[in-house]
């Protein structure tokens, strides 16, 4: 056991030293006991360790015990992921919840080729000190210097019941075998095919990796079908997070039994008034709706009342279903292209809890009284049938606005939000203006076109009235004292504000450590760039100095709109978290049935949540690359306007301007001289020439390759040697691929990969 530390509440660094030191496992009981911490004490170190944990020190561990972040539990589950043709065995953890990805650890086997890829372990691990420090600027030539970090071993404990290790990837023929080639862009390896299952050169598969060296083999354990058809880039990413997207017939069942249920006595009928939905033109659910007019209570003069009324999914789905038990693993829906992978079945996500025009439908809805300066005066929450006077779609409600003829109802809201609009100023929330890139199908799901996607005011009304009705729910089950599901956005760090500040020196733009830092500083800064070249770049670094936001039922306020408590109701249909508010509300206002169980977890709950939104992001990211790699594949060899958006000692990243994907060009391709690697700066620099390449640079590249199955890029310098193969550019990919036998539409010079 480490040396007793002296008692009191620890620094940073002795609690660090304390859990890398600890041969238990040492959460937050352990660490208190080992310092000899008073009760005030403890809650004390219950904010430090939380503090630690949002700037990247350390991690929590199955059973609350923690560990330094990136780093793994003293003890743990893994799975064994690879045998290398060395004999070595690779594994990674069964459980990882952290955004940095998992570490790969090499087994000590008491017996040489005992354990194969796919079996788990019980093990001991411990880190491995690094045999060397590489300097903050590293010169580097053709591939990236050699910096000896850090790694992790694990000594086996026991042998687990085995798990396959699956995978996707695209098969690849070589005379008369098959191979199985990954597609994620990290897999470089092939293996050779034991069992293709009746799949052929060109499938996308599901396969499984088995055996011991050095024969690796795969399986194929599903044929997925062509990796360039439609949707199969969003299946890819299903099956790769594992995110489930078929219903147990139980769940369906239920839907279907729930769905036919009439939609209850005693609730306050709101179908006289002209509520409206406004959605995406492409909308698979509609789950809010808004209606505004004038205030006729002298008591508030110029003021407004306004009904935002959300989908009763609580009076359909109640704690302890079927379907509860579904929409809560699945945390929420997940929304792709061509798709979306609904947290409930269809009959209640796209039918009975969708607000459709014309149609009465179950309503929670939230009664707003707005001032004339836009503040909320008064909330209160009503279960209610409506009936929705319309469905429109952004663009067309912009429109009618814009021509003058949108009506009393379009009218009325725009006048209210106004106010609103007027409020959010004052408040003086975060503002980055980030351009979302939006994915265009026809009607077979074929892609048309990838473009940033156009910020309307129709956009900012909808969401100005959501977040009006959200801090009302927070609110109103404060004053009632029951459970919240906040939804919290914690400051920055003090570590990512260094960062930042050091980042911003490199455009000689200054910022001061030692002020009281609010969402309205990092606007300040953005007015200071002005229309510089490089704000877009410092948007995206302000956007990177921010926390994750999370869901908790501790109030810690939400940073980024600048709201002291924020909560989720208005999403229901796609959203546990929002499920929760609403049972809450029901019972902390005798709204009837459907309301808490009385023994949720709203720690753990908020936990899991956070972690399923985290998977379904990244899911929706990745599908997105895929989009993008897909769109770009056609203009392969050709020189694109492009913008750095990353600098590594291995090279730099670039984005297409307009279009976005990021694609890596390494430094072996920038020519023959040394380059070194400025950290602080963020930058290669040539040593002979002096050439320099830094974060947010414009610069012309060549596309040198596009993969749409791994959603992967890769530049060339224009007068680089390694251009694409003139017989490619502008061919259809699958046209490629199918000429080569392989997933990718560009040449390596002649290896293959």
């Amino acid at each position: 056991m480490p040396k007793r530390p002296p008692a009191g509440l620890p620094t940073r660094e002795q609690i660090l030293s304390f859990i890398t030191s600890s041969d238990e496992p040492a959460g937050k009981r352990e660490i208190a006991r080992a310092f000899a911490l008073t009760a005030q004490e403890k809650i004390a170190l219950k904010a430090l360790l939380k503090d630690m944990a949002d700037e990247g020190l350390i991690d929590s561990a199955p059973g609350r015990a923690f560990h330094k972040m990136g780093g793994l539990p003293k003890v743990t589950v893994l799975r064994v992921a690879d045998v290398d043709e060395g004999g070595n065995v690779w594994a990674v953890p069964e459980r990882w919840e952290a955004e940095t990805p998992p570490p790969r650890v090499r087994v000590r086997e008491r017996k040489r080729g005992a354990l194969g890829v796919g079996q788990r372990i019980l093990a001991r691990t411990e880190e491995v000190p690094a045999r060397s420090s590489p300097g903050r600027s590293e010169a580097v030539r053709g591939t990236a210097s050699p910096a000896l970090g850090s790694g992790w071993i694990a000594h086996p404990m026991k042998t687990l019941q085995a798990a396959s290790e699956q995978m996707i990837g695209v098969l690849r023929g070589e005379g008369d075998r098959l191979w199985l080639q990954g597609v994620e862009k990290k897999e470089k390896r092939e293996y050779a095919v034991s069992d293709a299952g009746g799949a052929q050169a060109g499938d996308l598969v599901l396969a499984e990796k088995a055996g011991r060296p050095p024969r690796v083999t795969a399986r194929v354990v599903q044929r997925l079908g062509d990796p360039f058809a439609p949707k199969s880039f969003s299946l890819i990413a299903i099956h790769q997070f594992g995110i489930p997207d078929r219903f147990a017939e139980e769940t369906l069942d239920e839907a279907e039994r729930v769905a036919r249920q009439p939609l209850g006595e005693g609730r306050e009928d709101l179908t006289h008034l002209p509520i409206v939905a406004i959605d995406p033109a492409d909308a698979r659910d509609h789950d809010d709706a808004i209606w505004a007019a004038p205030d006729d209570d002298p008591a508030n003069a110029d003021g407004w009342t306004a009904v935002v009324a959300i989908a009763d999914v609580s009076f359909y789905v109640r704690p302890g279903s079927a379907l509860d038990r579904e929409a809560r693993a699945r945390g929420n829906s997940v929304y792709f292209p061509d798709r979306v992978v609904p947290m409930l079945p269809e009959v209640l996500s796209a039918d009975v809890c969708s607000l459709k025009h014309g149609e009465d439908r179950a309503a929670l809805a939230c009664h707003l009284t707005i001032a004339k300066d836009g503040t909320l005066k008064a909330w209160r929450f009503s279960r209610a049938v409506v009936r929705i006077a319309a469905n429109i779609a952004y663009e067309d409600a912009q429109a009618a606005v814009d021509r003058g003829d949108e009506g009393e109802t379009l009218r009325d809201l725009w006048s209210c939000w106004r106010a609103l609009a007027a409020a959010r100023d004052r408040r003086e929330p975060l503002d980055l203006d980030l351009p979302e890139r939006r994915v265009v199908l026809d009607e077979k799901g074929r892609l048309l076109s990838v473009a940033p996607r156009e910020r309307l005011d129709a956009h900012r009304l909808v969401e100005d009235f959501m977040i009006a009705a959200n801090v009302a729910a927070a609110k109103a089950l404060e004053a009632k004292k029951a459970p919240v599901m906040y939804r919290i956005h914690e400051p920055p760090s003090r570590e990512k504000l260094v960062a930042l500040k050091d980042y911003l020196a490199t455009y000689d733009v200054a910022f001061a450590l030692g002020q009281v830092v609010k969402p309205a500083t990092f606007n300040r800064i953005i007015e200071r760039v002005g229309d510089a070249e490089f704000r877009p770049q410092v948007m995206e670094q302000v956007l990177r100095t921010q926390t994750q936001a999370y869901y908790g039922p501790g109030n810690l306020g939400h940073f980024g709109l600048s709201l002291g408590s924020y909560a989720h109701f208005t999403s229901p249909i796609r959203r546990y978290a929002d499920l929760m508010v609403h049972r809450a509300l029901v019972s902390a206002y005798a709204l009837g049935p459907g309301g808490l169980a009385g023994n949720e977890d709203f720690e753990r709950a908020g936990e899991a949540i956070s972690a399923l939104e985290r998977r379904a992001m990244e899911a929706e990211r990745d599908t997105l690359d895929r989009y993008v790699a897909a769109y770009l594949s056609e203009r392969v060899g050709e020189v694109v306007e492009a913008r750095i958006t990353g600098v590594t000692n291995f090279g730099f990243f670039a984005t297409v301007e307009g279009v976005g994907g990021d694609g890596l060009m390494p430094v072996r391709d920038l020519g023959g001289e040394y380059f070194r690697f400025d950290e602080g700066a963020r930058r290669l620099v040539g040593d002979a020439s002096g050439d320099v390449y830094a974060s947010g640079q414009r610069l012309k590249l060549r596309l040198a390759e596009a993969n749409p199955v791994s959603g992967a890029l890769r530049f060339e310098l224009p007068e680089g040697r390694f251009a694409a193969p003139r017989e490619d550019r502008g061919r259809d990919p699958k046209r490629v691929l199918k000429r080569r036998g392989r997933p990718a539409n560009i040449r390596h010079q002649g290896k293959r990969r």
